[in-house]
C-alpha cells in the first residue's frame, strides 16, 4: 500500500484486531490515529511509535458527536476510516432495550455519523476509503446475540448506501470476519468445537484482516463489497 501523508483512523484499535492492524499501518509507514474505549498496554505501544490515539465512547450520540469534533482539531484529512469498535453483549431479561441501544451505537450510528460528518476529511483528491468491520454472523443470525447480529447486519447495509453516495471520491466497503483468534482462557474444548465450524479449521490470527484491508486499499476498482473472511464455514 502507498503511504500519504493523511492518516488511517481506525477506531476501537487498543486490543486485538485493531490493534493488530494499527501496527502493521505503522510498519509501512503510514501514519495512523486510533481511537480507544480504555487505557490498554497495546494504546501506549501505539503511542510511543507515533499513532495518535484519542479516547471515544461510541455508547452515545454526543460521545461519538464529541469524537467527531475532536477528531476534526487534529487532521485536516484522512487517508481512510476503518470502523473496527466493537461490543459484543448477549439479551439480558429485563436488560433487551439497553443491550439494542449499546449495540446500534456502537456498530451503526457511530459509522453513520462519521462517514456523514468526516467525509469531507477523504475528499483530498487522492485513494480515499472506508471500510467497515462487520462479523460473518450476518450470514444466519444468532440466536443468543440478536442486537449484535441484527446491528452488524445494519452495518452491512451501511456500506452499500456510503458505497453509492460517495462514489467515485471515496470506496466504501467491508469485511466480515469469523473466528480469527481466540482469547488466552478459551479452553480446549470449545477451541475444537470453534475450529471445526469452518472448512479450513484454523485459527488465521489478525493478520489475514490486515491482508483484507491491504487488498480493499489497493484495489481502486472495487466498492461496495463485503469481503467475508470465515475460512469456509459458509460451506458447513
Amino acid at each position: 500500500m502507498s503511504t500519504t501523508p493523511f492518516p488511517v483512523l481506525i477506531t476501537g484499535a487498543g486490543q486485538r484486531i485493531g490493534l493488530h492492524c494499527a501496527g502493521r499501518l505503522l510498519d509501512d509507514g503510514q501514519p495512523v490515529i486510533i481511537t480507544y474505549r480504555q487505557a490498554r498496554e497495546g494504546v501506549e505501544r501505539l503511542r510511543e511509535r507515533g499513532a495518535l490515539a484519542l479516547p471515544a465512547d461510541f455508547s452515545s450520540r454526543d460521545g461519538i458527536l464529541a469524537f467527531i469534533d475532536a477528531l476534526r482539531g487534529h487532521t485536516g484529512g484522512l487517508r481512510a476510516i476503518v470502523h473496527n469498535a466493537s461490543d459484543w453483549a448477549a439479551e439480558t431479561p429485563g436488560q433487551e432495550a439497553e443491550v439494542f441501544e449499546r449495540m446500534f451505537h456502537v456498530h451503526m450510528l457511530a459509522p453513520y455519523l462519521i462517514n456523514l460528518h468526516c467525509a469531507d476529511l477523504l475528499r483530498h483528491g487522492g485513494p480515499a476509503d472506508i471500510v467497515h468491520i462487520g462479523d460473518d454472523v450476518t450470514r444466519k443470525g444468532s440466536s443468543k446475540h440478536i442486537g449484535y447480529a441484527a446491528s452488524k447486519a445494519g452495518l452491512d447495509s451501511l456500506t452499500l448506501s456510503f458505497a453509492a453516495s460517495l462514489a467515485p471520491a471515496v470506496k466504501v466497503n467491508g469485511i466480515a470476519p469469523a473466528l480469527i483468534q481466540f482469547n488466552p482462557d478459551d479452553d480446549e474444548a470449545y477451541r475444537r468445537k470453534a475450529l471445526a465450524k469452518s472448512a479450513l479449521c484454523i485459527e488465521p490470527g489478525p493478520e489475514v484482516i490486515y491482508q483484507s484491508l491491504r487488498y480493499l486499499f489497493d484495489n481502486p476498482y472495487v466498492t461496495g463489497t463485503t469481503l467475508r473472511v470465515n475460512g469456509g464455514r459458509h460451506l458447513i
